[in-house]
């Protein structure tokens, strides 16, 4: 059977339905800014000791 877009198009917003929205993410879980953060219980420290520094040997 062949039909156009816009047949197509009409006779879903009649029923209510949506086609499937590809490539755009959605956020599913939006933080409250008023929260309270959990605290740090491993005390990490997420600064570099010195520039730029290597991770590894450089082989």
């Amino acid at each position: 059977m062949h039909t156009t877009g816009y047949t197509v198009e009409r006779l879903m917003r009649e029923d209510g339905l949506e086609g499937a929205i590809r490539g755009q993410r959605r956020r599913t879980t939006i933080p409250e800014p008023s929260a309270p953060r959990p605290p740090d219980l491993v005390n990490r420290h997420f600064a570099a000791h010195r520039p730029n520094p290597l991770c590894g040997s450089p082989t």
